[in-house]
């Protein structure tokens, strides 16, 4: 089962510290949101995971191999990576878009074998993407290109999913849509990463919350461990009611701290 480690990564870029000593664990099972204020390192403590950025210090494993020695086609087996930036400029049919997700299995968009074409068909389905998929991708709106862009990730079926930002193009339905796909994700048994930066839905789906601050980590653990009045006033400099109930934890920002 693939788990992926961060050890003491560290980056610095200009003279300053982007990422300073984070550490955390994605291991199958769990959905794992990666919270904090613009700036404060999360994008780049990613791509370090993922080994897509060379760390200042630190290291980062999936099944206790160094990532960065790991070839693109390998680590993409293990882990499907969807970045906050996704441009496309060409007219590709969104089925084709959708199929790249399987190129790590070694299969080409117009070239399915059975298991592949269910992938996708499945990746389709879970995105809401049914009847679109003759569209050329460039003809989109906004949000039905980033449930695109989603679906090409779950079709890769890899164990673990690392997603930078996936809502930030979406209304507030497929908003709660994704972060519950996410969620099933992880009972099925992959191990999820996001970036998340709607604390309400974080507060609402999430396993575990990793909290960011000026490129450090500064809490690790569960929504109702961590999520408190003090710590989103540290960390967001906002005030915040919590409700907790038979259902769960709400959250009501009322204001800066």
């Amino acid at each position: 089962m693939s788990v992926l480690e961060a050890r003491g990564l560290s980056f610095e870029a200009g003279g300053r510290r982007l990422v300073a000593g984070a550490s955390f664990r994605l291991a199958p099972g769990t959905l794992t949101m990666l919270i904090g204020p613009n700036g404060s390192g999360k994008s780049s403590l990613l791509r370090l995971a993922l080994g897509l950025l060379p760390p200042s210090a630190g290291s980062a494993t999936i099944d206790g191999a160094e990532v960065r020695s790991l070839s693109p086609a390998a680590r993409a087996r293990k882990v499907a990576y969807l970045p906050q930036t996704r441009p496309l400029a060409w007219p590709v049919p969104v089925r084709d878009v959708i199929a790249l997700g399987r190129f790590a299995h070694g299969v080409a968009p117009g070239r399915l074998a059975a298991d592949d074409a269910r992938a996708v068909a499945r990746a389709i389905a879970a995105c809401r993407l049914a009847g679109l998929e003759d569209r050329a991708a460039d003809t989109l709106s906004g949000g039905e290109l980033a449930r695109v862009h989603l679906a090409r990730a779950l079709a890769a079926e890899a164990p673990l999913l690392v997603a930078d930002e996936p809502v930030a193009a979406l209304d507030p339905l497929y908003q709660h849509e994704v972060a519950a796909l996410f969620a099933r994700a992880a009972r099925a048994g992959h191990g999820v990463l996001t970036v998340m930066h709607d604390l309400a839905l974080a507060a609402r789906y999430a396993d575990r919350l990793l909290w960011m601050k000026d490129g450090a980590i500064v809490a690790d653990g569960t929504v109702e461990d961590t999520m408190t009045p003090a710590r989103l006033a540290d960390v967001f400099g906002v005030a915040a009611r919590i409700d907790r109930s038979a259902d769960g934890l709400a959250l009501a920002v009322t204001g800066p701290a």
